[in-house]
């Protein structure tokens, strides 16, 4: 960062400061209001379950998000249809269907066009209507979920705020450093929320995104600030001019957090350009997070530190004798064999990825307790786990010959457990397919497939409702995941080029960081999917991942995992253009960084095993993939690694030819435009 920006900071450091405060202030009051405004909306545009959503709505009066489900134990359906007739007119638009009945469980469902942000809201006015009856379905599980997931936030919160003082006060000490990086982390976390909160209003925005603000925001708020605060800490006891230490401190570590940052808000920017308004709203809500946080590191930040001044001292780091020391001086003798092993292990995390299962989403996975759970139970067990979310067929003006192929086919399905009619409007008939499995299971997921391939020629069939919108979902979302990752491997490659100043540096910090993602995603396969330790430590088993993890953490990984890599490189840099020796500069950097980047690791795990306090499958599915990530990459990664691979490199780290150099503008440094002689020394 330049010195002309902070010295501009410090000169309006206390309308910067109340500047900050007024945002808090907003931010707070509106994040109280936003849950009203959130909905999991899983529809595709332009895809054939969108199509089947827009020609039921208009044909026949409903949309599957807008569908409430009503199940009736111990009622016989004739009295179950004058209820379910008589609550349908409190809800806009909405007209009751056929109940049906058996094994003494009688369900019907009003339908209507609500979208799901609009039919939520009249869950309450259908149960007080309805008493002794279990209201279930989309709108109802929505409902139901946001009390569940403030709850999910304040134990997780309960857990990181605490473990994160913890670590401040063991490395800072007590004095005021250790309360800096909560003012930044509130004013980063609120100022996020106030702008969520305005973009509601005209976007879809998933109801995960309040945890996702607030547990995110914390972790890496926290991270950066306590960077740039113990590293003035380090200049004010160098020189013990306030300001002259707030520019020195925001010229190295403040540097390195702008492009820490920018790595991760360009991974979840590419999110924007996914056409899944899921997908999307994550990104939003994700991209929010760094993006603030840069702000606030570039104002906010110097301003606190300027008017705090020296109360922020206290002891510094001194890391002669330390384990880091011993480890570094191990690396540097033996690179080859700590690389080895390091690789070795990230490979063998890395190999049950192979076996990775997605789902859009799954019914069966929801927290025990509320109502709208306990009725999905009851018609699990008496309807079967498709009797809620049935494929519903929307057959086009086709010649009676075409409808009864259609029909036969779905009929002749093992996946089938009934089929009956839906009615016919304007020339568009309806079908209704109940399957055997739950709407997100791969034996769904591969009925809807069998199904679409079963369309006669010329025929026009839409398939919708929920097991076609969750493959649609599925398939729209990984035909631009490719894109995704090609988008983030060359930004985040040109960016760290800069940064590092160095062509070979940010090459090999891409390629462990895909190594990295890939073990992550083999350990959620071992932890959720084949159960191993997920029971003793109070987590979901699933038969599959839920199918927006894999791309969101490659967005967030993908710069949060460069985050310790950009400190540690970047210090390492210091060390080598003052002493033009890269084993000094090597064992130097990670000396330097291991104690602040091991507490910043663990501050930020903390943050990410909030998630794992809920009983949200999908989050703690979110959070294992995190705290998976930095331990990984806070040990292996940056401390063994890292420094291995640099040791072997020797003067290479350091190259970047003309061109490069003039291409991304970085300020030349000794021996950065010619190749180093293949006669370097690179161990002692």
């Amino acid at each position: 960062m330049s010195e002309r920006w902070t010295r501009a900071v410090l000169r309006v450091r206390i309308p910067v400061l109340l500047a900050w405060a007024a945002i808090l202030v907003a931010g707070f009051v509106a994040s109280l209001h936003l849950s009203r405004l959130l909905a999991d909306v899983f529809t595709v545009p332009g895809t054939d379950s969108d199509r089947a959503r827009l020609i039921l709505q208009r044909e026949f009066g409903d949309r599957p998000d807008g569908v409430f489900t009503v199940v009736f134990k111990g009622l016989d359906a004739t009295r179950a249809q004058h209820r379910l007739d008589a609550a349908a007119k409190l809800v806009p638009t909405a007209h009751a269907s056929r109940v049906q009945s058996r094994n003494g469980i009688a369900y019907g469902e009003v339908d209507s066009t609500l979208d799901l942000q609009q039919a939520k809201s009249y869950t309450e006015r259908l149960r007080r209507a309805l008493p002794g009856a279990y209201v279930t379905g989309q709108p109802a599980i929505q409902h139901d979920l946001e009390p569940v997931l403030a709850t999910d936030l304040h134990k997780g919160e309960a857990i990181a705020l605490p473990i994160a003082f913890l670590v401040l006060l063991a490395v800072l000490g007590l004095s005021l450093a250790a309360f800096v990086p909560f003012v930044f982390a509130g004013a980063t976390i609120f100022g996020t929320l106030g702008i969520v909160w305005l973009l509601a209003h005209d976007l879809t925005m998933v109801s995960y995104v309040t945890n996702l603000v607030e547990l995110v925001g914390l972790g890496l708020a926290i991270d950066y600030s306590l960077l740039v605060v113990s590293r003035f800490r380090e200049e004010l006891d160098a020189d013990g001019d306030v300001d002259a230490a707030v520019v020195r401190t925001m010229q190295t570590a403040g540097r390195a957090v702008m492009f820490s940052g920018a790595t991760v808000a360009i991974g979840l920017a590419l999110l924007l350009f996914v056409p899944v308004p899921f997908i999307r709203s994550l990104g939003f809500g994700g991209f929010l997070v760094p993006l603030i946080s840069l702000v606030a590191a570039a104002t906010l930040q110097p301003a606190m530190l300027s008017v705090l001044g020296r109360r922020v001292r206290g002891r510094t780091f001194r890391p002669n004798g330390t384990f880091w020391h011993r480890l570094a001086g191990a690396i540097m003798r033996r690179p080859k064999r700590f690389l080895a092993v390091g690789a070795a292990v990230l490979l063998a995390a890395a190999v049950p990825a192979f076996w990775i299962r997605l789902t859009p989403g799954a019914l069966s996975a929801l927290p025990n307790g509320p109502q709208s759970v306990t009725g999905l139970r009851l018609l699990f067990g008496d309807a079967g786990p498709g009797a809620l979310t049935p494929t519903e067929l929307v057959v086009v003006k086709a010649s009676p010959r075409d409808v009864a192929t259609v029909v036969r086919a779905a009929r002749s399905d093992p996946e089938t457990a009934a089929l009956f009619p839906g009615g016919s409007s304007h020339g568009y008939r309806r079908i209704y397919v109940v399957n055997r499995h739950e709407y997100g299971a791969e034996q769904t997921q591969s009925f809807v497939r069998r199904l679409r391939r079963a369309v006669p020629a010329g025929a026009t069939v839409y398939t919708g409702g929920g097991p076609p919108q969750g493959v649609d979902y599925l398939d729209r979302s990984y035909a631009w995941f490719p894109w995704l990752v090609v988008g983030a491997l060359v930004l985040t490659y040109l960016l760290l080029l800069r940064a590092f100043r160095s062509v070979l540096l940010p090459l090999k910090a891409v390629l462990l960081n895909v190594l990295s993602v890939a073990a992550t995603y083999g350990l959620l396969v071992v932890v959720f999917e084949w159960g191993l330790g997920s029971a003793l430590i109070g987590l979901h088993q699933v038969a599959q991942i839920e199918g927006w993890i894999p791309i969101f953490l490659f967005a967030m990984l993908f710069g949060l995992s460069m985050d310790y890599e950009v400190f540690l490189v970047t210090r390492m840099r210091e060390g080598w253009e003052s002493t033009q020796d890269n084993v000094a500069a090597v064992a130097g950097g990670l000396e330097r960084t291991g104690r602040i980047v091991t507490a910043a690791a663990l501050i930020m795990v903390a943050a990410f095993s909030g998630f794992l306090a809920g009983r949200i499958a999908g989050l703690q599915e979110f959070g294992a993939g995190l705290a998976f990530a930095i331990l990984l990459d806070a040990t292996i990664v940056r401390a063994i690694l890292v420094p291995s691979l640099m040791a072997l490199f020797g003067r290479w780290n350091w190259w970047l030819p003309t061109l490069p150099l003039r291409a991304s503008r970085a300020a030349r440094s000794p021996a950065s435009d010619a190749a180093p002689s293949r006669r370097t020394r690179t161990e002692p």
